[in-house]
């Protein structure tokens, strides 16, 4: 979740002056029809083909209630996700609302995937990394397949394997380093789990410049992985 040069955190959009909750409630309440200090349009001649049912309907949902709240924000947020499909940060998430920290809202997370369960709704906030991602529920992958095709799985030689432990267990590497340890050329390799997105390159400023790599989220997808440090380690074994 991964250029070090533009990360999500970089964009202009974040370092923008943050809104308040209340703010930001009246933004979307608007958006949703739900602005009180508007001004009134102008009266119109009732047109003698008007449905009164109509005007009452449309009465109805200009005056409905929509409850804004910093959840329904962040779960706003959450549904619309990350643009390439990243997971957010706290931090990032926390940077769009005034006055609330990302403790907080990993607070929040807690509290509506609770609210979930109760409702026994399709989606869940799913943690990844040091991020979170609005997604489906596991039990209902099968659904999700009959919809869009089974996914297909990603098969990985033991080689490639091999190679992305060394990587996982010495990040950040450089290639040097993982051909020592693997005891022979891997750049082909490297090549191929960069571009499947299990790796990410880290290029360095100093010069001589040096380019490490490091495992991405997906790698911890792949591997049913939280975080790095879910790692087996050697007493493990």
């Amino acid at each position: 979740m991964d250029d070090t040069n533009s990360a999500p955190e970089d964009d202009k959009s974040i370092n923008a002056q943050p809104l308040s909750a209340d703010e930001l409630g009246r933004a979307f309440a608007q958006l949703m029809g739900d602005d009180s200090e508007a001004e009134s349009p102008p009266d119109h001649t009732e047109s003698p083909l008007a449905d009164p049912d109509d005007d009452e309907t449309e009465s109805k949902l200009a005056t409905d209630d929509a409850p804004v709240s910093p959840e329904s924000i962040l779960e706003a947020m959450l549904f619309v996700g990350h643009p390439q499909n990243k997971p957010l940060t706290s931090r990032v998430l926390a940077s769009f609302m005034r006055g609330v920290s990302p403790n907080e809202l990993d607070e929040m997370i807690v509290e509506l995937n609770e609210q979930y369960d109760e409702q026994e709704t399709a989606y869940t906030i799913s943690a990844i990394g040091d991020g979170y991602r609005m997604s489906l529920r596991d039990d209902l992958a099968s659904i999700r397949n009959q919809f869009y095709g089974k996914v297909k799985e990603a098969k990985l030689s033991q080689t490639a394997i091999d190679v992305l432990s060394i990587v996982a267990y010495n990040q950040p590497a450089e290639r040097q380093k993982i051909e020592s340890v693997f005891g022979k050329p891997v750049r082909g390799i490297l090549s191929q789990l960069v571009r499947r997105n299990l790796l990410s390159l880290e290029n360095t400023t100093e010069r001589p410049r040096k380019t490490y790599y490091r495992t991405t989220d997906r790698f911890l997808q792949f591997f049913g992985l939280e975080d790095i440090d879910d790692l087996p380690r050697g007493e493990d074994f």
